[in-house]
């Protein structure tokens, strides 16, 4: 295979390569593919269409001094694990109240006796869509869990996605209405919202291992939100800014203050805006909640994974049926609260 030593050669830097090589482990690839004794470096040249990208590797096999990629992943986990104890010292009381949170809330979940529970879960269905049909969806749903003995785990999850779901709003909604009253820090949050959005769950979980222990819920909590938080932010800016006008220069005409204006024209008008975001992060947070089995977490995801890794097929099938009827439940009472916001705006708005 080509390689190439010619550049070094031509740049008289062979000295160089050799005299500060890069000392470290082969790879196993490396240890299949090195040469015997004797060989001729020659046999290496090779055509000109087999030569590889410049990479790293690529380069560090004609010259041993340039640091391979394994140098560079080693040099981030090195440079991580140095910062990681005072990274610590300042995360850990700041994310405490969440580890109460979410042991609160698994308490109360778990302590209410089911004939307290569910009556009560039912009449937040009925508070949110006024519809009888979604109770009894509701309330079949429910049943069927505690019929199969799913019920403590669906608790559970529902806890952990109450806590990280209202934690979301309380911290989302905030940063959502200050990026929409500042153009500069729109254009500061959006580049780390893209990043939350696009990196993938299981990467959340990598710093976070390192950082507490994997019997706090902080752990997991703070990967949910993370994940989840991104939607409430974006939407609460976006239904803010597409506030009309012509309705802002009729407060104007009216003398009301900024506060006024925020409190009792804008949110009112993004209402819809905000309960979209709202939906979205409440099934986000469902979604990550069963990611999050994998670093203790309680719930449904816990019998997902004992499915996965002693390959029980019924105890995984059941337990993605119990997730798959929660995401409905909660889509639906969101979405019914979000259509009676929206008919109470267009009322509002006609009048």
């Amino acid at each position: 295979m080509a390689t190439y030593d010619f550049i070094f050669n031509v740049l008289g830097l062979r000295e160089w390569c050799d005299k500060d090589a890069t000392v470290g482990p082969m790879t196993m690839a490396e240890l299949l593919n090195r040469k015997p004794a004797g060989d001729d470096p020659k046999a290496d040249i090779g055509p000109m269409w087999e030569l590889p990208f410049p990479s790293l590797d690529a380069l560090n096999k004609a010259c041993p001094a340039i640091a391979r990629t394994r140098d560079l992943t080693k040099g981030v986990e090195a440079s991580f694990l140095d910062i990681k104890d005072t990274l610590k010292v300042v995360l850990d009381p700041l994310t405490q109240p969440l580890s109460w949170f979410i042991r609160g809330a698994l308490y109360a979940f778990q302590t209410t006796p089911w004939f307290i529970m569910i009556p009560l879960l039912l009449a937040l269905t009925y508070f949110a869509s006024r519809s009888l049909r979604l109770v009894g969806f509701v309330a079949a749903s429910i049943l069927f869990m505690a019929f199969i003995d799913h019920y403590d785990f669906a608790m559970q999850t529902l806890a952990i996605i109450f806590v990280c779901a209202l934690l979301c709003v309380l911290l989302g909604v905030p940063i959502g209405i200050a990026m929409s009253r500042s153009d500069t820090m729109q254009r500061l949050t959006i580049p780390v919202l893209d990043m939350l959005q696009t990196l993938p769950p299981f990467v959340y979980l990598i710093p976070l291992i390192f950082l507490f222990s994997v019997t706090e819920p902080k752990l997991y909590g703070i990967a949910i939100i993370l994940y989840a938080i991104v939607p409430v932010i974006r939407l609460t800016d976006l239904g803010i800014r597409l506030v009309d006008k012509e309705v802002i220069e009729a407060a104007d005409a009216f003398g009301m203050t900024e506060r006024q204006k925020l409190y009792g024209v804008q949110i009112p008008l993004a209402l819809p805006n905000i309960m979209a975001g709202v939906n979205q992060t409440i099934m986000m947070s469902l979604a990550m909640v069963v990611i999050a089995s994998l670093v203790s977490a309680p719930g449904l995801g816990v019998l997902v994974l004992r499915g996965i890794r002693n390959l029980e097929l019924g105890v995984g099938l059941i337990a993605g049926l119990g997730i798959v009827l929660l995401a409905v439940i909660l889509d639906r009472v969101t979405k019914a609260a979000l259509a009676r916001v929206n008919a109470a705006s267009a009322v509002q708005r006609n009048s």
